[in-house]
């Protein structure tokens, strides 16, 4: 292990505690990290270029987050928390700007208007500068199905607010 901190990804996605390991290991997915007492810590889930800094390796999602939904899981078939609202965009930090690479066809953020290219700079009037902000602040606002105020900026003109309710995601 070598190191555990928050992880973000482009595709609407945060992990408060993801685990990670180096060097990488190719079949990552849905691999076992065992400790050295022989208990299960998490579960593989990605290969990412900084599971240390300019280290690659991989991430896995701890047990404990898959132990707490597990029951919910095998008799939902989903977890039982509020789905957090969902906007169909990727973004990414680039030049220190949280930039929309994608829009979702037919997706909240594509019917109000967000274009790949925009760059968020707020949710809610809260400033945003990076995707662990952002996917804070948006999941602040409530869950799925909540009015989203988000802040933007398109081809370098002034900030403009657009919302539109969010849905929800299908895990």
């Amino acid at each position: 292990m070598v190191s555990r901190r928050v992880f973000a990804g482009y595709w609407e996605y945060l992990l408060e505690d993801a685990i990670f390991t180096a060097p990488p290991y190719p079949a990552w997915n849905g691999a076992a990290l065992v400790g050295r007492d022989g208990k299960l810590l998490g579960i593989g889930s990605l290969i990412v270029p900084d599971a240390a800094p300019r280290v690659p390796g991989n991430m896995f999602v701890p047990v404990e987050r898959l132990k707490a939904s597990l029951a919910d899981l095998l008799s939902l078939g989903r977890p039982g928390t509020p789905p957090h609202p969902w906007l169909g965009i990727n973004a990414q930090e680039i030049g220190g700007r949280l930039v929309v690479t994608r829009v979702s066809a037919g997706g909240p953020a594509q019917q109000a208007g967000v274009a790949r290219g925009s760059v968020i700079t707020a949710v809610a009037g809260r400033k945003v500068d990076d995707l662990i902000g952002f996917y804070r602040e948006l999941w602040a606002q409530g869950s799925a199905g909540v009015e989203v105020r988000l802040t933007v900026r398109d081809d370098g003109r002034s900030a403009t607010s657009r919302s539109r309710p969010s849905t929800a995601t299908s895990i």
